[in-house]
C-alpha cells in the first residue's frame, strides 16, 4: 500500500471511531478531509517524538560541507533532512562501541564540531505503511481525540479519545496507548542505549 493510501486509510478509521464517514480523497472538498489532512501531520510526529521507537530512528554519518563555520568550530555538519527533534547521540566515528560526545553545537539544521568526521543516532518519520499495528492503533485514537470536536462538534468524544490514547492527566501523556506501544517496542529489543541531550548542554 502507498504512504498516501496508508495515511488515508489511517485517517478514515479514525472518522469511522466518531461515527462520520471514511474518506475518499483528501482533495474531496470536505470539511472531515480538510480537518483530517491539517491534523495528521502534527499528531503523527507528535507520537513520535514522544519516544525513540526502535523502528524510528537510524544511525548515520553526517555530510561535512566545505565552507567552515565563521568562528569557534572547525566544521560544520548537515543534519539529515528527515530528522525529528535533535540527534538522539553524537559519536565521532563508526566504531562498535563508540562513546558519544559532547563537544559540538547545533545550529540552523547542522552541527558544528571540531571533529573531522561525526556520526549520528536520530528519530525520522518512517513512511505510513511501516508503522507496527500497536502504533496504528495509537495513532488513529490519537488522532480521533483530534478530529471529535471539529468534526462532531463533542467535547465529551475528544475528552474520551484523549484518555483511550494518552491516560489520564497524571500519567503526563505516557498512558493509554502510548504506554502500550512503549511497553511493547521496549520488549521487543535490548536496554535502551541511546542518550538524550539535556538543552543546558546544547547551544542553538
Amino acid at each position: 500500500m502507498a504512504a498516501g493510501d496508508t495515511k488515508l486509510s489511517i485517517c478514515s478509521e479514525a472518522l469511522i471511531m466518531l461515527g462520520a464517514a471514511p474518506l475518499s480523497s483528501f482533495a474531496d472538498g470536505t470539511d472531515e478531509a480538510q480537518v483530517a489532512d491539517r491534523l495528521y501531520g502534527d499528531v503523527r510526529d507528535t507520537l513520535l517524538m514522544q519516544y525513540p521507537y526502535s523502528w524510528s530512528v537510524k544511525k548515520v554519518k553526517l555530510a561535512r560541507l566545505v565552507a567552515a563555520p565563521i568562528n569557534e568550530w572547525k566544521y560544520n555538519f548537515t543534519l539529515p533532512g528527515d530528522i525529528l527533534g535533535n540527534p538522539k547521540a553524537v559519536f565521532n566515528n563508526g566504531n562498535v562501541g563508540a562513546r558519544s560526545v559532547r563537544e559540538f553545537e547545533i545550529y540552523s539544521g547542522g552541527i558544528f564540531s571540531d571533529y573531522e568526521e561525526i556520526w549520528i543516532d536520530y528519530q525520522f518519520r518512517p513512511e505510513p505503511a511501516l508503522f507496527p499495528p500497536y502504533f496504528v492503533r495509537l495513532l488513529k485514537t490519537a488522532l480521533a481525540s483530534e478530529f471529535a470536536e471539529p468534526i462532531t462538534d463533542q467535547t465529551t468524544k475528544a475528552e474520551y479519545y484523549h484518555v483511550k490514547a494518552y491516560g489520564a492527566p497524571s500519567d503526563n501523556m505516557r498512558g493509554g496507548l502510548v504506554r502500550v506501544s512503549i511497553n511493547i517496542d521496549g520488549a521487543d529489543r535490548p536496554a535502551q542505549q541511546i542518550q538524550e541531550f539535556p538543552i543546558s548542554d546544547i547551544r542553538f
